[in-house]
């Protein structure tokens, strides 16, 4: 099968491990399908909305807008009525609605066999990366992430990343401020008394 251009769709997800000894830190990665190159790969303490919005940034901000993301059915992607149900999209969640005003697709993920791109990567790194943070004497989530950003992601993404077959990319230059979207937005009612309750 041809493979599609790069910025079509990216992969999501996030990877609880022991990548330090002793340490349980999740790992929150977006790679492309086209490519299986590593766009954006850090440690934090669990993944969530804050984390998710975070990745989109570094993506957006060094590659441009792109088409749709391919996510897990966490609750900070989709709100999901019935446990193992289908999502419901005419309700989204934090990082639904600035996927939606960023005009990038959000598709929900109905089985680990559909996750397979993102769990074989997942399965690569936590045979490495452990190994690699160990022999380098690294034990803090800070000097983790310079150790991921600087040296193992660009090795990584040289090893394993490919050509796709389609020339070009999908990626489009954002113009605007991704403070305002990537963020928590609620709509209040102001009382009579001039005050929000939040």
């Amino acid at each position: 099968p041809r493979r599609p251009l790069s910025g079509m769709m990216l992969h999501q997800d996030g990877s609880s491990h022991q990548w330090v000894a002793g340490k349980w830190w999740d790992m929150i990665v977006t790679m492309d399908d086209a490519t299986s190159e590593i766009y954006s790969a850090f440690f934090v303490d669990e993944e969530g909305t804050m984390s998710t919005l975070e990745a989109l940034s570094e993506v957006i901000e060094v590659k441009g807008l792109f088409c749709a993301l391919y996510a897990d059915r966490a609750g900070h992607y989709w709100y999901t009525p019935e446990a193992g149900g289908k999502v419901d999209r005419d309700n989204p969640t934090q990082v639904g609605r600035a996927l939606i005003q960023l005009g990038i697709e959000l598709i929900p993920a109905y089985s680990p066999e559909a996750r397979g791109r993102s769990e074989r990567m997942f399965g690569t790194l936590q045979k490495r990366l452990p190994q690699e943070l160990r022999l380098a004497g690294i034990t803090t989530m800070i000097e983790a992430n310079r150790f991921l950003r600087e040296t193992f992601l660009p090795d990584h993404n040289r090893r394993f990343a490919i050509t796709p077959e389609e020339p070009g990319s999908a990626f489009v230059p954002f113009a605007g401020s991704l403070d305002d979207i990537l963020c928590i937005q609620e709509v209040r009612t102001v009382g009579n008394d001039n005050t929000v309750r939040y």
